[in-house]
């Protein structure tokens, strides 16, 4: 893949003309670039798990309203790190499997009004799947 890429670039527009091109960097942008397609449902479900991992009191709130639905809740939410993919990915595939909490929270919290819609939890099985 690097060499894919370097191919495509001019060599002196390069640091060093390409020596120092870095695989991590360069996996990192490319996959950065590909979620920008699909920011503003990431954005959603960001803004989600951030209210509910905001305080210790409401984490308590998600994981009692998961044990309700009966969901294996084996992973905590977790909020993303923007500038890593890869804790993208884990926020989203962590949300996902909590998507029908999310809904229940809904219904009983009034301050929570992030709810991602269902087209952006349609996309993010495309992402994690």
């Amino acid at each position: 893949m690097i060499g894919l890429l370097l191919d495509k670039r001019v060599p002196s527009s390069l640091i060093m003309y390409g020596q120092l091109f870095h695989m991590r960097c360069a996996v990192n942008l490319i996959v950065k670039s590909g979620l920008e397609v699909i920011e503003c449902g990431v954005e959603k479900i960001r803004e989600s798990v951030a209210f509910w991992t905001a305080t210790p009191k409401r984490m308590e709130k998600f994981e009692e309203a998961a044990r309700q639905l009966s969901l294996d809740y084996n992973k905590r939410l977790v909020l993303d790190c923007k500038t890593r993919w890869n804790s993208t990915y884990l926020m989203l595939s962590v949300a996902l499997n909590d998507k029908d909490v999310f809904y229940r929270l809904k219904q009983r919290e009034s301050q929570y009004r992030s709810l991602p819609e269902e087209k952006d939890w349609e996309l993010k099985k495309c992402v994690i799947n």
